[in-house]
């Protein structure tokens, strides 16, 4: 909660901030009927982060008595720190690889991509059933021996740090391109131009993306939403709207195989003609 306390004045400040230098510089990166989109993905994201948080705590609390190693015995407490920085951001990073490739998780993450703006309101443009896909994931981190309490404020930390990469105002972060995941970096994420899709997966850091393949740079105007934009601003429409899409796949499919390739496949899986 303290962690809460000192990151929410900072992202209300920040997206202050912002929206003044959209006002005098006339830049456009607000829109209110997508910023009303927005909000309302956050309050369904919320709503099921308040029901689940608490049990979702207390199921890494009690996962991390089976845990592998003492992390806590074997390292500085700063080293545990920069431990859990670190793995925390590569597991999401193979949680955020897989959202985009399995289907059934990008019905949950495609909330997020579904604007056609870029500013900080964006980064709480988040899937309402977001706090249970990363379940499976993130269950390793107690596992492994990370500590439970110190991974919830490590989190919050790189989350504030997943903020700062939704803006349009930041061009460049100079040596820091290198290591962390930038503004720059993450606008291609959210670009739909054909050289950036599934690229550049990290939150705070960039190097899993530059280890593993799925590095682009910033070159060409970014063009921000989907391939194929969802057309509306209702929150409830733009939550269930690839979940329909996929349970029609999966009811029309003709063998079990067919229907299960749908539902674990990639986005845009088709039959075999």
């Amino acid at each position: 909660n303290e962690a809460y306390a000192i990151a929410i004045p900072i992202i209300l400040g920040m997206i202050a901030l912002e929206l003044a230098f959209d006002l005098w510089r006339k830049r456009g990166l607000y829109r209110l009927n997508d910023t009303f989109g927005t909000l309302g993905l956050l309050a369904g994201n919320v709503m099921v982060s308040l029901l689940v948080k608490g049990g979702i705590f207390g199921f890494y609390l009690f996962l991390y008595q089976f845990r592998l190693f003492d992390i806590n015995q074997s390292l500085p407490l700063w080293a545990q720190w920069v431990l859990t920085f670190v793995l925390i951001d590569l597991v999401f990073y193979i949680y955020h690889r897989i959202s985009h490739r399995s289907r059934f998780l990008w019905a949950v993450h495609m909330n997020h991509h579904s604007s056609e703006q870029m500013n900080f309101v964006v980064a709480f443009r988040q899937a309402w059933f977001g706090p249970l896909s990363k379940i499976p994931f993130f269950i390793v981190l107690p596992l492994i021996g990370l500590d439970p309490t110190i991974t919830v404020v490590a989190g919050v930390a790189s989350t504030l740090w997943g903020v700062i990469g939704h803006t349009q105002i930041i061009k460049s972060m100079g040596p820091l391109e290198w290591v962390f995941n930038t503004p720059s970096h993450h606008r291609v994420h959210h670009g739909s131009n054909s050289e950036y899709i599934d690229k550049n997966y990290g939150n705070l850091l960039i190097i899993w993306d530059r280890l593993f393949g799925t590095f682009a740079k910033e070159q060409s105007p970014v063009v921000f939403g989907l391939v194929n934009d969802v057309k509306t601003f209702n929150p409830i429409t733009i939550t269930f709207m690839a979940w329909r899409s996929l349970f029609h796949d999966m009811r029309n499919a003709s063998t079990t195989r067919e229907c299960l390739a749908y539902f674990f496949g990639p986005p845009d899986w088709e039959p075999d003609s």
